[in-house]
């Protein structure tokens, strides 16, 4: 099952209200959505695929993944975070297969090691069965403040090249002096939010911890295929808790393990972040766009989005991001502000820019 409904507004400003980061070709040729769905090929036939997303994304997302079962699309009526999108599609396809294991899986983050990746989740799966959840730990590089992290507790058992652990704690996005305690243990790993469980644990940790979410799930459910389904979740989606899925369920949850694991992984938060994944040139520099039509002098460490020819001169270090509306330059240490500007355009009701 894969969350395709965020924003992506620290990707501002190419990614917006209409267009989304994970509907945008930012690593290569291919949107990011669809690169998330053609990763899954080596374990799941198309009709084993579904994608949770908003209404006003599903004609885009569909004829992205024409292979996908139009019934397989689960659309929310607008965004209400990540635990109600969570819920639905664990109701939606619980009813369809009561036996079901499902991994929760996002759109719009990187997997360099894609076999690797299909062979973790081979291994979660198999955990899966004997009714724990399982999560991926990234290996952390550097002591992120971005990030969550898991704490890990006893070694459980090895098992096709990895091995599990306990999952005592989750952090969320600790200050630099907690984060560089935490990877110098050696006993954390940083949370990707992808998770593996049953269908039938996840519900009953919603009736444990969430229990007003999981009776509307239920009510929910006994209306999904009816000719009222569609007017019956509109009512009620606005009365789902506006919450996470770590806060929701994880930090609270029962029988929790985690595999760390080393992927290639990025979510892809911020330009920064997109800039460490792409190729660079010998002086560290990144250029995408239409043609590539770029002129640079004196220029190093620098990303560089545009369709049209875009000339730097003696710069260093900068974000510069092209859009026919809009035009951000920012160092690349501060991209996380690019929230703020959005934030700022909407609190002064500049919408046509969002």
């Amino acid at each position: 099952m894969i969350l395709a409904g965020g924003g992506g507004t620290r990707l501002w400003p190419m990614s917006r209200r209409d267009l989304p980061k994970q509907l945008l070709p930012l690593i290569d040729d291919h949107s990011m959505f669809k690169t998330s769905v053609a990763r899954l090929a080596p374990l799941f036939p198309p009709d084993r695929i579904y994608i949770v997303t908003g209404r006003k994304y599903a004609d885009a997302m569909r004829a992205e993944v024409p292979e996908i079962p139009a019934e397989n699309f689960i659309l929310e009526p607008y965004g209400r975070d990540n635990s109600a999108a969570t819920a639905l599609g664990i109701g939606f396809i619980h009813k369809r297969d009561p036996l079901a294991t499902v991994a929760i899986l996002t759109a719009d983050h990187h997997i360099a090691h894609q076999a690797r990746f299909c062979d973790v989740l081979a291994a979660a799966y198999d955990i899966a069965q004997e009714d724990r959840i399982v999560t991926l730990g990234i290996s952390p590089s550097f002591p992120a403040t971005g990030f969550g992290y898991i704490r890990q507790g006893a070694k459980l058992r090895d098992m096709n090249g990895f091995t599990s652990y306990d999952a005592l704690e989750f952090t969320e996005k600790p200050n630099i002096v907690t984060a560089t305690q935490f990877v110098a243990s050696g006993r954390y790993t940083w949370n990707s939010g992808m998770f593996i469980w049953k269908t039938t644990k996840a519900l009953a940790e919603f009736e444990r911890q969430q229990p007003t979410m999981y009776k509307l799930l239920l009510r929910i459910m006994k209306t999904i295929g009816t000719p009222d389904y569609e007017e019956y979740l509109d009512g009620v989606w606005g009365k789902l808790p506006r919450i996470s899925i770590d806060f929701a369920i994880m930090e609270g949850a029962e029988a929790m393990v985690v595999i760390p694991v080393d992927i290639g992984w990025s979510d892809v938060g911020s330009w920064a972040s997109l800039f460490e994944v792409l190729e660079s040139d010998k002086l560290g520099n990144s250029f995408r766009g239409n043609g590539n039509n770029h002129v640079t002098l004196d220029t190093r460490g620098t990303l560089v989005f545009s369709n049209r020819l875009t000339v730097t001169i003696g710069i260093r270090d900068l974000i510069v991001i092209d859009t026919p509306d809009a035009l951000l330059i920012c160092h690349k240490d501060r991209t996380q502000e690019v929230r703020d500007v959005v934030k700022h355009l909407r609190d002064t009701e500049q919408d046509r820019y969002l």
